[in-house]
């Protein structure tokens, strides 16, 4: 999972970020709108947050009801000046769309939503976990080798899965990328549980975390080690930018995940050569040490 630069998005952040968004894109293209709502905006935004952290949700819900009149006045507004002027139609065409869509959806309905105004390539991603349930993002397919290595795991594979695939749904190209990069044929895979229903081409010679059919001797080692990807994707998120994508696009999330898991990489190297030179320098500062001489005795 590689979440993006975006704030949690909340129905008074994303319809606030419209209103702003939508006055910015009039500002420069010369847009005389007929009022711009940012104050009132900003207002109403900033009062459905506390009324949402004070429980008092009724005034809540007309903070929102406040926002959403604003938003849809403001789109009626650009829409009636730019009517019949072709060029400003097609720059305002994208975010015009994306803020109907934020001014209609609702909290909890059913199918696509929109969950930023400046990144709409954003998907919500439940991963279940107590302290962050849903992560707002892409998913990302990572291949690491299995056997320990002495300068540690190296990344094999890393790839951006915009559309939430299913995890089981993408291991055959994972497999036949990481094969293609390498140019050597797996041997065994080993997956955590979400890759069960897989369409792998050699299901046999797939192995899922906590399986006990046909796991023994030296494919249990090595489905032992299956855990050790999770500190890479660690510091790949702590010291690489796999915790947070700064980059624009649905390009940019492929382009930060290949670039992470090449950091990875060197960053091995490099403490690799430095193991290697620290070595080196013990040996060269033994070998030209002055040694004492010692007294003959008399």
């Amino acid at each position: 999972m590689q979440p993006k630069n975006i704030t949690f998005p909340t129905d008074a952040k994303l319809l606030h970020a419209a209103i702003k968004g939508l006055n910015r894109l009039a500002r420069t293209h010369g847009v005389r709108l007929r009022q711009s709502y940012l104050r009132i905006a900003k207002r109403a935004a900033m009062m459905a947050g506390r009324y949402a952290h004070a429980k008092q949700f009724n005034r809540h819900r007309r903070q929102l009801r406040l926002l959403r009149t604003r938003l849809g006045r403001l789109i009626r507004d650009i829409r009636r000046k730019i009517a019949g002027r072709e060029d400003i139609e097609a720059a305002f065409e994208a975010p015009l769309s994306r803020a109907s869509q934020i001014r209609s959806q609702q909290q909890r309905q059913r199918g696509w939503k929109l969950y930023s105004f400046h990144a709409p390539e954003v998907e919500c991603i439940g991963k279940g976990k107590a302290s962050a349930p849903y992560e707002f993002g892409v998913k990302v397919s990572i291949a690491t080798t299995n056997a320990r290595a002495p300068g540690g795991q190296f990344v094999l594979h890393a790839k951006a899965l915009p559309g939430n695939p299913y995890d089981g749904h993408t291991l055959r190209s994972a497999i036949e990328d990481t094969e293609r990069l390498t140019g050597r044929q797996i041997e065994r895979a080993y997956v955590d549980k979400g890759y069960r229903g897989h369409d792998a081409p050699n299901p046999h010679r797939v192995f899922i975390s906590g399986q006990k059919r046909g796991v023994f001797g030296a494919i249990k080692r090595e489905l032992r080690r299956r855990s050790a990807i999770e500190p890479v994707i660690g510091h790949m998120k702590a010291e690489g930018h796999l915790g947070r994508c700064y980059l624009k696009g649905t390009a940019g999330d492929a382009a930060n995940a290949i670039l992470c898991a090449v950091g990875y990489n060197f960053r091995r190297v490099l403490a690799w050569l430095r193991m290697f030179l620290r070595l080196i320098l013990i040996a060269l500062s033994q070998a030209f040490a002055i040694r004492p001489t010692l007294k003959s005795a008399s």
